[in-house]
């Protein structure tokens, strides 16, 4: 194995949240800062909001309406009419 190819580690290491919550953990990097941890993540605080800020389901809710109504349309359309009976052809003379 080579020497001194691994980083220095930290046992002492502190991770600061942008939410203000220090963690302490060890680490390559002395000192690091984050946006978002466990204190502050809506998933581990329960105070998860599901919000459709950009209207994307209702979006796709339009567009799938609109395939249904033209594959009924298709369908509509491709029933053939009622095929006209020949009449039976007379004898010549």
């Amino acid at each position: 194995m080579k020497k001194d190819i691994h980083p220095k580690y930290y046992s002492d290491a502190k991770i600061t949240c942008a939410c203000g919550h220090v963690i302490h953990a060890g680490s390559t990097v002395k000192e690091m800062q984050i946006e978002i941890c466990s204190a502050c993540h809506p998933f581990y605080t329960g105070k998860k909001k599901m919000a459709d800020i950009t209207g994307r389901v209702d979006r796709f809710k339009k567009l799938a309406e609109k395939t249904a109504q033209k594959k009924t349309a298709k369908k509509e359309k491709k029933i053939k009419p009622a095929v006209k009976e020949k009449k039976p052809a007379g004898k010549k003379k």
